[in-house]
């Protein structure tokens, strides 16, 4: 461990919460060079849907690589692009109905986002943005100016200016309404905020403390949008790609968004990518106009276009509604009852259990850190991370989902014991 405190920068984060050295991996469990094997419910941050070296996705990954397929290719035409666009189309826009432009951005989420920002205010002509409180959108700076955790903006300066954060519907702001909020801001004339060019919104704030926006919030906040000619703007990189069962998550509630960012777990198997998914009339960028040299990572397309054919073949979201009803019913049985001031929210395959009323982020800490030593990876979330956040493979074996649930109920007993 010693070349790590000595060569690594202090901006290192998870390794600290899971300080041993990890080296193979296989569907949910990650095995340490000690041998010890570590149930994983943090699915690299959501990068890993389909678990850690999905049979399937490696298989077609390890041919590519045989057949000397190009690794890299700008933004070039080529074979493994064209399967990947051509299946993407097909099981996923065609089948719901939707009509996008797909631009291949940078490496990582943030990269998409930045690209959509910066679209979203060439098509309107207007500076400002609306994001909400809560939220988070990457590490950037365009990014960060629309991440509500002041913590992370700490070390940039003015990366706010011309973002507004509006409310979500969370805490005391549930019985608040939140869209009227917006609307009397957009309607009065001496509200000092001038209309944005978008407004960027989770339909599940994932690191903000695993809130679930309301379907009708989401459907009066398109409306919104439509009425005052702004755009909407879905981030959907770590709940999107079937994490609350259906591939995109704004799909119950029926909505369709002006851009769509995804990344995670696009690529089905880790590798870096990430898409702006983009009403065609509203794809007025120039050629070259916003680039990256990594925006053609073969490799990805390939691992997508593998993880597009086994989510068809092994009926994954049906999967992940079986598993939901499991998690949903763990928690609610076991887990609260504990107390009344332990909440639990979550859809799908993303769950927190919420202790800030309940010892807050120090015994937040206890619980992660006692679930690591029985051998659970799993994280905290939320305003001063006092979230536990549940957030394991799409793939994962049932038996081992109910092992690492039980380990969550051990690691409480044994805090509370204390």
């Amino acid at each position: 461990m010693d070349i790590f405190e000595k060569r690594e920068s202090n901006v290192r984060s998870y390794c600290r919460s899971f300080p041993v050295i990890f080296h193979r991996a296989k569907g949910s469990i990650i095995y340490s060079e000690s041998g010890d094997e570590y149930i994983d419910f943090l699915a690299g941050a959501g990068a890993l849907n389909y678990g850690h070296n999905n049979d399937y996705i490696k298989q077609k990954v390890m041919s590519y690589f045989d057949a000397d397929g190009i690794a890299h290719g700008l933004d070039m035409y080529t074979s493994a692009k064209e399967k990947f666009l051509t299946k993407f189309s097909e099981v996923v826009l065609n089948l719901k109905n939707l009509d996008y432009h797909i631009q291949f951005c940078g490496s990582t989420g943030t990269n998409a986002v930045e690209a959509a920002l910066k679209l979203a205010r060439k098509v309107k002509k207007r500076p400002g943005l609306f994001s909400f409180m809560g939220g988070y959108h990457g590490m950037t700076l365009g990014s960060l100016s629309i991440s509500g955790n002041i913590g992370i903006r700490a070390g940039t300066i003015g990366t706010s200016n011309n973002v507004t954060f509006m409310p979500y519907p969370y805490g005391f702001m549930e019985s608040f309404d939140t869209i009227e909020f917006v609307e009397s801001v957009l309607s009065d004339v001496n509200s000092g905020i001038e209309k944005p060019a978008a407004i960027i919104f989770e339909t599940v704030q994932a690191e903000g403390g695993i809130i679930v926006a309301p379907i009708e919030w989401m459907q009066r906040l398109r409306k919104l949008c439509d009425k005052h000619d702004i755009l909407l703007i879905c981030d959907d990189i770590q709940v999107g790609c079937g994490r609350i069962g259906s591939f995109f998550s704004f799909e119950r509630a029926d909505i369709v968004p002006d851009m769509v960012v995804l990344s995670k777990s696009i690529s089905g198997y880790g590798f870096p990518m990430s898409l702006l998914l983009i009403k065609p009339e509203l794809d007025i960028w120039e050629p070259g106009e916003h680039t990256g040299t990594f925006r053609g990572n073969q490799l990805a397309f390939v691992g997508g276009t593998a993880a597009l054919e086994y989510r068809e073949s092994t009926n994954l979201e049906q999967d992940v509604k079986v598993k939901e009803f499991f998690l949903k019913q763990f928690l609610t049985e076991e887990i609260a009852p504990i107390s009344e001031n332990i909440e639990i929210r979550g859809i799908g395959m993303i769950w927190g259990i919420d202790v800030a009323n309940f010892g807050g982020s120090s015994f937040a800490k206890k619980i992660t850190s006692r679930c690591f030593e029985l051998e659970l990876i799993i994280e905290r979330v939320g305003r001063n991370d006092t979230v536990i956040k549940i957030l394991p493979p799409l793939t994962i074996e049932m038996s081992t989902l109910q092992k690492g649930c039980s380990i969550i109920k051990q690691a409480f007993d044994d805090c509370l014991a204390k």
